[in-house]
């Protein structure tokens, strides 16, 4: 490895550990302390996204989001704190609307915790969400069809589009694999970003649920900026400064419950 090779390989390492510690690093900042160029920082930021240690946004990059995996593998992570999320985004629903459920664990966890007495109009491309909105005698269920991609959990595609085109919901249940206040709603997905933009675009307003470990990071691909989300649920220790940010944005902020207030 020759000389050059070395300091790349060295700063690259130093991006890393900033990334670790902070959540995000910006090109400019990092540029001024290796006394290098923005172009040679950005770069260094394109081949550690490539390798996967980082995603790239405009100006920097971010920690990768974690909530990678299958519907499955997700269903079972953090069952107490989704549950707590989805009581508080329940308590956002109007009774009698029409609600799109995105496909999502946390999501699905909103679907099972809705009253059982709670009329409402309920919209999924989700087969596991469907099934658990049919165990609900007050809900009246729409599936929206199409090839299940089996890592979202949900139907996406041309088919899934046509059917989202015939809806006009009162609120869309957005599912998030990262959100950041520059990125916005992000996901893993090409297909499921595009999905979930049009789902959204059908929506008169959106609500997220996100677990705190989602906060300050991104997947691949943007779905929508923070000032587009209208209602953002979050866990009951969620930042303050951070909250504020959002709410900033015009991004409205509503806390969970704790895990000792766990009914």
């Amino acid at each position: 490895m020759n000389t050059t090779e070395m300091l790349l390989k060295e700063r690259q390492n130093i991006i890393s550990g900033k990334l670790q510690a902070n959540g995000r690093v910006l090109a400019a900042e990092l540029a001024l302390e290796f006394r290098v160029s923005e172009d040679t920082i950005r770069r260094d930021l394109r081949e550690m996204a490539a390798a996967g240690l980082c995603e790239r946004v405009y100006g920097g990059a971010l920690t990768i989001s974690p909530a990678g995996g299958s519907l499955k593998q997700r269903m079972d992570i953090a069952l107490d704190r989704k549950e707590l999320l989805a009581q508080a985004a329940v308590s956002q629903i109007a009774p009698g609307s029409t609600v799109f459920f995105d496909a999502g664990s946390t999501n699905l966890a909103i679907a099972n915790a809705l009253p059982s007495d709670m009329r409402l109009t309920a919209a999924t491309n989700a087969p596991a969400i469907a099934a658990a909105l049919m165990d609900n005698g007050s809900v009246d269920v729409i599936l929206i069809g199409g090839m299940v991609d089996r890592q979202v959990g949900g139907a996406l595609g041309a088919k899934a589009m046509r059917d989202m085109e015939q809806l006009s919901p009162d609120l869309c249940i957005l599912g998030a694999c990262g959100i950041d206040l520059e990125a916005g709603v992000t996901t893993f997905g090409f297909e499921d970003a595009e999905f979930k933009r049009f789902a959204t675009s059908r929506s008169r307003k959106v609500l997220v649920a996100v677990t705190s470990e989602k906060f300050g990071t991104a997947a691949p691909h943007n779905v929508l900026p923070v000032a587009h989300c209208e209602c953002l649920v979050v866990e009951h220790d969620a930042d303050e400064a951070l909250l504020a940010a959002y709410r900033e944005r015009g991004c409205r902020t509503v806390r969970a419950g704790r895990l000792d207030e766990l009914r």
